[in-house]
């Protein structure tokens, strides 16, 4: 059965005549291939022929990194796993403090090259904040232990979809405590998710965390398809 284009649905007439054209091509450490392509004002990046991420629904992204941040301690470190297109990011700096400090995990550095380049001006080049430090890095090599007061992830279509083989491992079992165990007292844990995932629920409850979860439409738009953010905390003892 066809799946309807995106760019018709969302109201863009040219859609129907105008190519996709291909920008750049990357691979991931597990061999998936990403491609970069842009059709009038969308880009997409797909893995493997999946739509991993697009500029056309970005408003659950921006959610994450605002849920995520708003009201953290004085002087925050945050963690960000998957840089994407930069929303998350840029929504994290909007609502976080002078004095933050950011780390961007991005284990694909031609992700990193893109957002410097055709997708800089995307979400304003969030890039270029002093706050920022990219590390081109798996981001469960930078889980220290009582390091952050967030942690946002946002590298996969969620837990029922970890779209790089290698990122399964963090949403249960000793990934998801390394999680958790990196967290400063009070420190919180924001997970991007295409749909909801009740496995990860309860993982999340299973390794002592309190959770709460909330949909969010795509687009920001009534009707959207919805997506879900799981926010979690250490549960208290």
């Amino acid at each position: 059965m066809p799946v309807p284009d995106p760019d018709l649905a969302a109201g863009e007439p040219w859609a129907a005549s105008e190519p996709w054209k291909e920008l750049a091509r990357a691979r991931a450490p597990g061999g998936e291939c990403l491609v970069l392509r842009r059709r009038g004002d969308s880009f997409e990046i797909r893995c493997d022929g999946w739509d991993l991420m697009s500029n056309r629904a970005q408003h659950s992204e921006q959610m994450l990194g605002r849920l995520g941040c708003t009201g953290l301690a004085a002087s925050p470190r945050v963690l960000l796993g998957g840089l994407g297109m930069g929303y998350t990011l840029r929504a994290a700096l909007d609502v976080l403090a002078p004095d933050a400090r950011v780390t961007v995990a991005e284990i694909i550095p031609e992700i990193v090259a893109w957002n410097r380049g055709p997708l800089a001006d995307l979400a304003g080049r969030p890039l270029e904040d002093a706050r920022v430090t990219v590390r081109c890095a798996d981001v469960a090599a930078l889980l220290d232990r009582s390091a952050y007061d967030a942690v946002l992830l946002d590298i996969d279509n969620g837990p029922n979809a970890a779209m790089l083989a290698g990122n399964a491992s963090l949403y249960a079992g000793e990934g998801l405590r390394r999680l958790r165990d990196a967290l400063l007292p009070h420190g919180r844990l924001a997970v991007w998710s295409a749909d909801r995932a009740p496995e990860f629920a309860a993982n999340l409850a299973s390794c002592g965390l309190d959770w709460r979860s909330t949909d969010v439409p795509a687009r920001g738009v009534a009707g959207d398809p919805l997506h879900t953010l799981y926010l979690a905390t250490a549960a208290a003892h």
